[in-house]
């Protein structure tokens, strides 16, 4: 269904567009349910400060879904109806937490915004000036993962810190 807002794209097919939101839209999922168990499994010094950034991030990658579903949807196109095939369409993958200590799970949760950042990047650079819709969600969702990153960043160098001091404080 081509509405006026859809005609407004410029230089690229909507399809595409859609086919790569629905990549997007599945690592947002992904995402989600990363940050979701590793804030339930998380153990050590701090976990209590890493549980309410990693329930926020959780929360903030469950509406990045909602975005990327519904701009999906407005584009004409139908958001993955089948969670099996997040695995499928994923730009980022999932990796299960091995380790439940909260500088691995930091460390996993990193990388996972890493990944995130590129994608999206991407994404904002194929769209600009194309699809200003796209490029204005995607803009925003790429600012909170930025935000992200330096969050769970700062976290894990200041445990990494204390621990640091505590160990030399003790030879």
């Amino acid at each position: 269904m081509m509405t006026r807002g859809n005609s407004i794209i410029k230089g690229i097919e909507p399809e595409t567009v859609v086919k790569l939101l629905n990549r997007a839209y599945a690592d947002e999922w992904l995402a989600y349910y990363q940050y979701f168990i590793e804030a339930k499994v998380i153990k050590g010094i701090m976990k209590d400060a890493a549980f309410a950034e990693l329930t926020q991030h959780a929360n903030d990658e469950l509406r990045h879904a909602n975005m990327v579903a519904d701009r999906i949807i407005q584009l004409g196109g139908t958001p993955l109806l089948n969670p099996q095939e997040w695995f499928t369409h994923t730009n980022c993958g999932y990796e299960e937490p091995k380790k439940f200590d909260v500088v691995a799970i930091l460390e996993d949760s990193i990388k996972g915004e890493q990944c995130a950042i590129s994608t999206y990047s991407e994404l904002a650079d194929l769209v600009k000036d194309k699809d200003i819709v796209t490029y204005d969600i995607v803009s925003q969702i790429l600012a909170d993962e930025v935000e992200h990153e330096a969050d769970l960043q700062d976290l894990h160098d200041d445990i990494t810190e204390f621990v640091q001091n505590i160990k030399s404080t003790m030879q």
